[in-house]
């Protein structure tokens, strides 16, 4: 579905998500979990996941959504 890595926002989008909320849950995903800090030029990352920091997240969404009071906020 995905292919390589992708950013918290091509995730989000392409799983129907809200961006800053998907941005919530990936925020607790280590980097064991398939969640890297890509850097370019500057101080600036962007987030990005591997195929299984992609379905680590859609299993945290999935959670969150049937336990939305666990989420830290």
């Amino acid at each position: 579905m995905f292919g390589g890595r992708s950013t918290i926002t091509k995730v989000a989008n392409d799983l129907g998500e809200d961006e800053d909320w998907s941005w919530d849950i990936a925020n607790e995903m280590e980097i064991e979990d398939g969640v890297i800090w890509v850097y370019g030029i500057g101080e600036d990352g962007v987030q990005a996941f591997t195929d299984f920091g992609i379905e680590n997240l859609i299993e945290l969404i999935k959670f969150y959504k049937e336990n939305p009071g666990l989420l830290r906020r």
